[in-house]
């Protein structure tokens, strides 16, 4: 006995189709949800504002820049505002980055950041960055006029880097060119705001920019998968696309390692400054 044919609703019009009721779709926990600013407790903002700021990368510099001030015979209050100045800035280049990466953060889900995790407000890290650039001014010059803005000029030109240059083969240079005025800052350092210095030693000036074409490419190490989905062709990912991420990192820090030691050898036999 013949049977009536099974409609398939996938043959039926499309209006019949947009008038079958669909199945509600099911709340999602609340503790399942990615916590926002609204959300996030305010004593918890300073917390995030660190986690924001690189902090492992701002204290390894500052403390790198101050031990080399140290070694320079720099008094020890001159060591210490190298310090603070140095980590100031620092800060200022990590909740600039994050800022400037947000978007792309929040794109591929990475770790760590607070302000593409929507629990860090970017209007309260603005003004924490403003805040901070108030502080940097005094601290850069109060150890000389020179040396004040060689630093702020480094600064500025990291913060130039985290918008130009960074995705193609040049992404090293603005590393290279902050790091190359480092010694100028300490070798024209001192005492106040009229302190008054010796130009840094060419060595030292060249193996500086050379340190900080090593540290850019560690520090770009953990982000290799993202960029390269973004489509990014700079130097570090070049490298790692070429000798393994894993290789690579044995390779940067034997090249960091080497040049530190080049430094510490170059400032014990011709010194900082002529």
């Amino acid at each position: 006995m013949p049977t009536e044919p099974v409609s398939d609703p996938a043959d039926e019009p499309a209006t019949l189709q947009e008038e079958r009721p669909r199945p509600e779709a099911e709340p999602t926990p609340a503790s399942a949800t990615e916590p926002t600013a609204a959300t996030t407790p305010a004593y918890l903002t300073p917390v995030l504002l660190v986690r924001a700021a690189h902090p492992r990368q701002a204290l390894l510099t500052a403390v790198g820049v101050a031990a080399a001030a140290a070694l320079a015979d720099r008094p020890t209050r001159e060591v210490l505002v190298v310090l603070a100045t140095v980590l100031v800035g620092q800060t200022i280049l990590g909740w600039h980055n994050d800022l400037v990466d947000r978007e792309r953060d929040r794109r591929h889900d990475l770790p760590g950041k607070p302000i593409a995790q929507g629990r860090l407000d970017p209007g309260t890290v603005w003004f924490a960055l403003a805040c901070a650039v108030l502080l940097l001014v005094p601290l850069a010059i109060s150890t000389g006029i020179t040396a004040g803005c060689l630093y702020l000029a480094s600064v500025g030109i990291g913060l130039l880097g985290n918008v130009v240059l960074r995705q193609g083969l040049l992404s090293w240079l603005p590393w290279a060119a902050s790091y190359a005025l480092l010694p100028g800052y300490l070798s024209y350092g001192g005492w106040g705001g009229e302190a008054l210095g010796e130009p840094p030693e060419p060595v030292i000036v060249v193996l500086a920019a050379l340190l900080g074409i090593g540290v850019h490419v560690l520090r770009a190490l953990w982000g290799l998968v993202p960029d390269n989905a973004d489509g990014w062709t700079y130097l570090p990912l070049r490298l790692g696309l070429r000798l393994g991420a894993t290789r690579l990192l044995v390779v940067a820090s034997v090249y960091v390692a080497l040049v530190v030691v080049a430094l510490a050898v170059a400032g014990t036999y011709v010194g900082l400054s002529k």
